[in-house]
């Protein structure tokens, strides 16, 4: 028979996501009110090995759900994936007498956090801190619709350069490996066009948008591309010097600036309900779960299912856009 669980750690780990802190709050006066003793990881596993802990009471998380980047702070950490790195954490977690392990990220710690309930039999619950959307099983991530409207918000100025010049931009998104941010950000700013890695095909997406993207009467236009170390925006800027010199081209990278600021009031509802939900999932004797929203309502999604399905994007925003940008 399993020890009853008295004391819930948390941890934020990854990139930032405006909301992480909304959820912090949102487990630990979760927690509290239900009975457990909360325990804040500070730096996310490389604090879990080094014993970065202290405990939380509500004072804690007093006037943090406005802000963005995480009171934990995060980090990746290179230990935790070797297996000495994982014994140390669980030392610490016994040392600190944690037994529930609640952590915030993306595909990367959710990963970590699977393993590490796997092969120590602890209970971990996931939430969905990133700003791409790419975890299977929830609509929405913490952090993505903060970054979604970040994206419009400066593209929607780009515009005004572009327009003024007769330039066309190549504004580059974070979503290396998932397209939801530049295709969605595409139809909200009226971009031109999308370059996602969801529509990688034998087409070749620079050329059908030059040929059918571009009028002579429209020389200006916006193009999101999300990132890519091979194909990012800088790729296809230079692509267009080379073959179509007549345009006059430009490039904006965002960069870090998409992940700062104010959470949204979407983003702190979704952290707040799937904090709570943590917590309800723990008392349920639930273990090495993500907990999601999917259609407005809360679920436990296996961590395994989380990381390794994954998520489409609905092919009808390509057609949105396509037929939206003539």
């Amino acid at each position: 028979m399993k020890k009853a669980i008295e004391t819930i750690g948390i941890l934020t780990s990854g990139g930032d996501a405006p909301g992480m802190n909304a959820a912090i709050r949102a487990v630990t006066r979760a927690g509290i009110i239900n009975g457990f003793k909360i325990k804040g990881i500070y730096r996310g596993y490389d604090g879990l090995i080094n014993d970065e802990i202290e405990e939380f009471t509500t004072e804690n998380v007093s006037g943090i759900i406005m802000q963005g980047g995480t009171v934990l702070k995060s980090a990746r950490s290179s230990e935790f994936m070797t297996q000495e790195g994982r014994d140390k954490a669980y030392a610490t977690l016994q040392k600190e007498g944690i037994d529930a392990l609640v952590v915030i990220g993306g595909n990367g710690s959710l990963t970590g956090a699977m393993e590490f309930g796997r092969d120590y039999d602890v209970c971990c619950i996931g939430l969905p801190g990133t700003i791409d959307n790419d975890l299977y099983g929830t609509d929405s991530t913490i952090g993505y619709d903060t970054t979604l409207n970040t994206i419009v918000e400066c593209v929607d100025r780009i515009r005004d350069t572009a327009q003024s010049h007769e330039r066309i931009f190549f504004v580059e998104v974070m979503g290396r490996d998932a397209g939801f941010l530049a295709q969605n950000s595409a139809i909200a700013s009226g971009a031109e066009a999308a370059i996602i890695p969801e529509d990688s095909t034998d087409v070749d997406q620079l050329t059908q948008f030059m040929e059918r993207g571009i009028r002579k009467s429209k020389r200006s236009c916006i193009v999101i591309v999300s990132e890519s170390p091979k194909c990012g925006a800088l790729y296809y800027a230079d692509r267009v010097h080379k073959e179509f010199p007549e345009y006059d081209v430009r490039v904006s990278i965002l960069g870090h600036l998409q992940r700062g600021g104010r959470p949204s009031a979407h983003d702190r509802i979704l952290a707040s309900r799937t904090g709570v939900g943590a917590v309800e999932a723990i008392i349920q004797g639930q273990r090495n779960i993500m907990v999601g929203v999917r259609n407005n309502d809360i679920v436990y999604v296996p961590l395994s299912e989380a990381i390794r399905s994954d998520k489409p994007l609905d092919r009808q925003l390509i057609k949105v856009l396509d037929e939206l940008s003539i």
